[in-house]
């Protein structure tokens, strides 16, 4: 069983994967003319976008950062609803 902190640290790892991952793909799926799964990978993205956000937050004062993911979010799920359900 897997401490708190082993938790952390193995997310925090994966953090460093899926951010840049996830939305290069976005991007890239949104460059060749593919905007609706660009918005889900991208959406995908948010979740390690927002736990960076919030560290960066909380250990540096990077409010910034924060707020502009949650932005962000707001508008890739609209776009998802967007393209996906209406």
């Amino acid at each position: 069983m897997l401490t708190k902190k082993q938790a952390a640290i193995i997310f925090n790892k994966s953090t460093q994967i899926f951010l840049p991952a996830l939305t290069i793909l976005g991007f890239y799926f949104t460059s060749i003319k593919q905007p609706e799964y660009g918005l889900v990978l991208n959406l995908s993205a948010q979740i390690f976008w927002l736990y960076s956000g919030w560290q960066a937050w909380k250990k540096a004062g990077q409010v910034g950062i924060f707020i502009t993911s949650l932005i962000i979010t707001a508008i890739l799920m609209y776009g998802v609803i967007n393209y996906w359900l209406l």
